[in-house]
């Protein structure tokens, strides 16, 4: 089980969620926030904006089984990517257990 962690423009939210929807039924999280990346959120086209700008920003979390990892990642870099500043990082993190509190289903049964 991995977790996969998606920090994107918000505009996006709702196309990566149909995305990951294809292949997890596992559920994900959401939290909004603000941030920036190596541009220090100026923008790709200037603004005459001086010094470090937080844009927001939205993180999507969601644990799949290892063997959709890399599919998942594939898809969303080909349909979200569109090599702009701002589009987003991906994070992947190794999960060593779950638990369904409900069940006390453990491992990949409890996604």
């Amino acid at each position: 089980m991995e977790e996969i962690e998606f920090i994107i423009n918000g505009v996006k939210l709702e196309a990566l969620i149909a995305l990951l929807s294809e292949y997890s039924d596992n559920g994900i999280f959401v939290t909004q926030g603000l941030g920036y990346g190596r541009q220090h959120g100026r923008r790709a086209v200037s603004d005459d904006r001086e010094g470090v700008a937080l844009l927001p920003k939205v993180s999507v979390r969601t644990v799949v089984s290892s063997d959709v990892v890399d599919t998942i990642i594939d898809n969303v870099v080909d349909r979200l990517g569109g090599g702009t500043f701002g589009n987003g990082k991906i994070f992947v993190r190794p999960v060593t257990g779950a638990v369904r509190m409900r069940t006390n289903e453990r491992g990949e049964s409890a996604l």
